[in-house]
């Protein structure tokens, strides 16, 4: 099974990342709002990393045909992501309030490029609720089918 996170997904989060490390250090209160989605934000993005991402990096395979039996793995972590989904939506609701707050705050502090940011981080935060949530789960599904014989 792959372990690793999709080269676009890596590139994206790294983005984000360095852009919410930036918003810490601003001054005044939106500093501390950023300082504040992190702190909810890195232990989803661990969950995340634990879960989702080995799925999707399996997809583009799969999407192929590779499937080999050492993927059954996929299946179990596919398990483990559907038990943890509840909580990782809630961890979104979480994490969106905490955007929000930071948006305010960086309108007030006119700081423009963390409003930009906060923004940008809600979107891909539906993102991973509309799509890459559900393919990770579908990665599993789908194995379970084939490997047990379907097509």
């Amino acid at each position: 099974m792959a372990t690793n996170t999709p080269e676009s997904l890596l590139y994206e989060h790294r983005e984000l990342s360095q852009a919410l490390e930036k918003a810490t250090s601003a001054p005044g209160r939106t500093g501390k709002a950023a300082r504040d989605v992190l702190d909810v934000l890195a232990p989803h993005i661990l969950v995340e990393e634990r879960f989702a991402m080995p799925l999707l990096s399996a997809l583009a395979g799969i999407a192929r045909g590779e499937i080999s039996p050492d993927m059954a793995q996929c299946i179990e972590t596919a398990d483990a992501l559907k038990a943890e989904l509840p909580h990782m939506l809630q961890d979104h609701k979480l994490i969106v309030a905490a955007l929000r707050t930071l948006m305010q705050a960086a309108a007030a502090d006119k700081q423009t490029g963390a409003a930009q940011f906060a923004q940008k981080m809600i979107q891909h935060a539906q993102l991973e609720e509309e799509v890459l949530y559900p393919a990770a789960v579908l990665v599993g599904e789908y194995l379970r089918l084939r490997m047990a014989g379907g097509s």
